[in-house]
Order: structure tokens, then sequence, then C-alpha cells
């Protein structure tokens, strides 16, 4: 009887401290409507743009948006109440919009304290796994730590593809700053989070 009374007693303090991933992921909800931007140019969100548009929900992507369009929105009357910023440069992606990592970081900067003057929920994604974050141009470029650094440290959530996180550079920032940190493996799974998130 004691040990059936120890197998019991571990069950439930293991469900009730120790929940499954996917209980925790629903526990946090964003609101609509999300502006979908990046600091860095790189593809990372284009992948949360196609879901969005398969989950119907209610998003602008624009990937330079700036304060002022959070300004803009406000004054129409229609603010936005999230916003997701997906890290990961790439060069050629900037090169293409004429910017550098600087105007990137400096963007970004101002993006953030907008969103929090305006009471928004900040998102920082990384979706692209540790091949972005290994794609430097030349040995040594950091701009895409850079962008990790300017966004995920100051956000209200971090999303982030699992194999992107694999030097633990991502639970290093959840648990020093105590961000919930949200992962997914597979791109697929990225829908179900997506959904976990936003649909009510």
């Amino acid at each position: 009887m004691k040990c059936i009374s120890w197998i019991i007693t571990l069950a439930v303090v293991a469900g009730f401290v120790l929940p499954p991933a996917s209980a925790q992921k629903q526990t946090v909800k964003l609101d609509q409507p999300v502006l979908l931007t990046s600091c860095g140019q790189s593809p990372g969100p284009l992948k949360i743009k196609v879901f969005f548009g398969r989950l119907n929900i209610d998003y602008v992507y624009n990937l330079q948006a700036s304060a002022g369009d959070l300004s803009a929105k406000k004054k129409e009357g229609k603010p936005f109440k999230s916003l997701i910023i997906v890290t990961g440069a790439s060069l050629k992606g900037m090169g293409a919009s004429k910017v550098s990592i600087e105007d990137e970081l400096d963007r970004t900067k101002k993006l953030i304290a907008e969103a929090r003057k305006q009471g928004m929920k900040v998102v920082g994604a990384h979706v692209e796994g540790m091949e972005r974050r290994a794609q430097g141009a030349t040995p040594g470029d950091n701009s895409d730590e850079l962008s990790i650094d300017a966004v995920c440290p100051q956000s209200d959530l971090l999303l982030v593809r699992k194999d992107g996180d694999e030097d633990k550079r991502f639970t290093a920032i959840s648990t020093g700053k105590k961000i919930p940190l949200v992962t997914f493996e597979k791109n697929m799974e990225l829908s179900d989070v997506l959904k976990n998130l936003y649909q009510k």
C-alpha cells in the first residue's frame, strides 16, 4: 500500500509541478491585429506570414516597419495589439533594402520603444534555426547575434525553432530576463503554436 501511495503522490506532483509543454504554450495569449517585421531583413518573417494567412489572423507584414507606422495606426483608431520581430540578419536582404545592420538596430530600438509606449506585447522570434545563425557572409560576422541582442531581451515572449537554441542562447535570455520561451521543432508545428497564441 505504501508503494502504491508513493506512486500516486509522485504522479500528482509531476502532473501539477511539471505540466506538459503543450499546456504551457496554451496559457500564453496575444491579441490582434499584429505587426510582423524583421530585424536583419532575413526571409524568416515569410514563414510566419504564410501561417497567419492560413489561420485568418489579422496582421500587417512590413519588413521595414517603423515607430511611425505604429503611431499612425493608433491615430487611425486601429492600433496594433502585438508586435512580432523576427531576428536573423541577411547581408543579401539588407543589401537589397539598402540598409545596414546599424540601421536595423536603430529602427528596431525605436519600434520597441513605441510599442512599449502603447502597451503592446512584443514577441522576439527566431524561426530559421541554427543555419541562419551560422550564415555569416564573412568570418567573424556577428550581425545575426546583434539582431538577437536587440530584440529578444526586450520581448514579452520568445518564439524559437528548437534547433536554433542548440547553444542555449535563447534559454539563457529567457531564464535571465524571466521571459516565457515557446519552442517548436518543425515548421508545420509553427502553425499550431501561432494558433494557440492568437486564436481565442
